[in-house]
């Protein structure tokens, strides 16, 4: 049988049909061999099967039996046939597309593909990878990507008559490097950002592979992928952290480190930094288990570090301050309870009695400062602290803190110097309280300089800045307390025997009530070449005109006692209280409860009367209540008296009815002041 070309017709056998022999290529095949056998081929310019040439019988032949996706396109309308692996590819243009001119069936992509196309058709085969093709394949357009060659076949005379395609959808494979592509790229980027150090370190050198962004700010180094740890970091040589990478790297076992110390240069020819850092040094393996490298994870707890050394300095400054306390209130109350039972004894003369009582006094006092300096830097420190500012004299302030520390400066036999300004310096101030700041200094600096010593306090006016300074040839500051002084609770152990007393509290209350004035305190000193402080304060650029205050007929001789109630029911205190104000001259009544104080102030109407706030029938406020619901004592004063000084407590008082609230022990001064007020309003 001769070979026909494309689109003829096979000879007929001798029954009339084609000769099944001359379809024996087409035998197997699958699905898509069945089909070509019993398809209508009247319509493909390919005409029937049994037409065709032998070099695409065989290419057919071979690629039906193939499992492979493959393709021929064979004579000038390039025919289309293709196999069951490629039906596959074709979706909903199968099986429509068996015969069927190439270029109909994959129209939507043929201008990517005629080029290729156009080059096996020429005789050059070609091989695309991963090349991206818009198909409409299941009704709509969907992005494809496939790798295949295109390869030009040959009829029996050696002229390119078609062209031949193996090929493989890489779509999925294309998606998925992309999907683990945007997942690398998500986790570089959490990686980059995340708050802890992380590095990847390669062979037994340490090279880094990968650094995030906290490692590189940590070290204070940008580039350093592809360095050896040691080239990277070398100020870290002898530190011992390449010695446990080393070791990481030998024997595959993790390292963990906890706020370990490392000194850096974070910036070149920069001095070293000492950091601190919690770390992990993890081995990494290859399949075979061999480690190839160390995952570096960690986080820098330099500030932590310090947070937790300031805490736990802080707590022994604490048990310090306590064990000072306990020294300091046990050193009044030894000569108290001594001087209280030689009084209970009542075998003492005058001189004796007199004695104990000053040194009860004289003790008391000095506890009552004690609690006072602690309550003042209580309230300071929160802010519960109001200062009544006035227009003062700095050099008359002066002179009062050192009329108050001239009997220690006097028992010790120190020199003092002054230096005043010459003329009137004034600021805006508290008087009390700047007293109190001079006062605390020059005390200090009396305690702390030995018998002897020389003492210069001077007072000078620079623009708007007066300042005020104490200078001492004393002990001095070790250099490591001197950054410390102004905090609370330091003390250094400036005595073997800590004699000089104190509770290290007094120069923070200094510093915080000189910042409460808008001024500034410092401090220079050396081991055993004295000590300089130096206060300074905003000047007043003019006098206001009016001097503070000035009412001297207050305390004009002669005037008349009061009728005074004092109720209390600790007896001891009622006693004394109502012993002190009848040597001024007042008539004194006491009382123990609220019941037994409010039928005697309906009897007696006293002019003032000092409640205590805690007694056992009532409580003071209760008890100021009734009081004020009396006419007949209309015009009395109540004067609250407890151990209680918070603000929360003074509101309670004045919303009782007290007109003044004083705090346990009673300031003598202060009672005074107020029965003398009454005394000038009856005037």
């Amino acid at each position: 049988m001769s070979e026909l070309r494309p689109g003829t017709t096979a000879p007929p056998d001798q029954d009339g049909a084609p000769d099944a022999g001359a379809l024996m290529f087409l035998s197997g095949g699958g699905k898509v061999g069945a089909m070509m056998r019993a398809h209508d081929w009247s319509q493909s310019p390919l005409g029937h099967p049994s037409g065709w040439p032998q070099a695409l019988r065989t290419v057919v032949a071979l690629m039906l039996n193939s499992k492979f996706p493959m393709f021929v396109a064979w004579g000038e309308k390039l025919g289309f046939l293709y196999n069951d692996p490629y039906a596959e590819i074709l979706g909903e243009k199968h099986p429509a597309s068996l015969g069927a001119p190439f270029k109909a069936i994959w129209g939507e992509i043929w201008d990517d593909i005629w080029p290729i196309v156009e080059r096996a058709l020429q005789g050059e085969g070609t091989y695309w990878e991963k090349l991206p093709l818009l198909m409409n394949r299941h009704g709509f357009d969907e992005q494809t990507w496939f790798t295949f060659s295109y390869s030009p076949v040959r009829d029996d005379n050696g002229v390119v008559d078609g062209m031949y395609c193996a090929c493989v959808e890489v779509t999925g494979q294309v998606l998925a490097e992309r999907y683990r592509q945007q997942e690398n790229e998500r986790l570089m980027t959490l990686f980059e950002q995340a708050p802890g150090i992380i590095a990847v370190l390669r062979g037994p050198q340490h090279v880094f592979e990968i650094a995030n962004k906290s490692y590189k700010e940590v070290v204070g180094r940008g580039n350093v992928v592809g360095k050896t740890a040691r080239e990277v970091l070398p100020e870290v040589e002898g530190q011992g952290f390449f010695e446990l990478l080393d070791e990481v790297y030998r024997t595959g076992k993790p390292f963990v480190g906890h706020a370990l110390p490392l000194k850096l240069a974070r910036e070149p020819g920069a001095p070293l930094e000492q950091r601190y850092l919690d770390f992990i040094y993890q081995p990494i393996r290859d399949p075979s288990g061999q480690v190839v490298g160390i995952f570096v994870e960690g986080s820098d707890v330099t500030l932590r570090k310090q947070i937790e050394d300031e805490l736990r300095a802080a707590n022994r400054q604490k048990d310090q301050f306590l064990a000072m306390l306990a020294h300091e209130l046990r050193n009044p109350l030894a000569p108290i309870t001594t001087a209280a039972h030689l009084l209970k004894l009542g075998q003492l003369d005058a001189k004796a009695v007199r004695n104990a009582s000053e040194i009860i006094a004289r003790q008391a006092e000095h506890m009552t400062d004690l609690v006072n300096d602690l309550l003042d830097v209580s309230r300071v420190t929160r802010g519960l602290v109001t200062l009544e500012k006035e227009e003062l004299d700095v050099n008359a302030v002066v002179a009062g803190a050192v009329e108050q520390v001239r009997p220690l400066i006097e028992s010790k036999r120190h020199a003092l110097t002054m230096e005043l300004s010459g003329e009137p310096v004034h600021v805006l101030g508290d008087r009390t309280r700047l007293v109190q700041v001079l006062s605390n200094i020059l005390n200090n600096a009396a305690k702390y300089t030995p018998p002897g010593g020389r003492i210069a306090l001077s007072v000078a006016a620079h623009g708007d800045r007066v300042t005020v300074t104490v200078a001492d040839n004393g002990i001095g500051i070790e250099p490591d307390v001197l950054p410390y002084i102004f905090e609370l609770f330091t003390q250094a152990e400036r005595t073997p025997d800590r004699s000089q007393g104190g509770l290290g509290i007094g120069l923070a209350l200094v510093k915080s009530l000189v910042t409460l004035h808008g001024g500034t305190v410092d401090a220079r000193a050396a081991p055993g070449r004295g000590s300089e402080f130096e206060i300074c304060l905003p000047r007043l650029d003019a006098l206001s005109g009016e001097a503070a205050a000035q009412d001297a007929e207050a305390a004009e001789a002669g005037q008349q006692p009061l009728r005074v109630l004092v109720v209390d029911d600790n007896q001891d205190a009622a006693q004394m209280l109502a012993t002190v104000l009848e040597v001024q001259g007042h008539a004194v009544a006491v009382e123990y409860d609220g019941h037994g104080a409010l039928q005697r102030a309906r009897r007696e109407r006293p002019e003032v009367m000092l409640l205590d706030i805690g007694l056992p029938d009532t409580d003071g406020y209760a008890l100021a209540r009734q009081l004020r619901a009396l006419p007949e004592l209309d015009g009395t004063v109540l004067v609250a008296l407890t151990g209680y000084g918070q603000p929360e407590d003074r509101r309670q008082a004045q919303e009782a009815g007290f007109d003044h609230h004083l705090v346990k022990p009673a300031d003598l001064g202060q009672v005074s002041e107020i029965l003398a007020s009454v005394q000038q309003a009856r005037r």
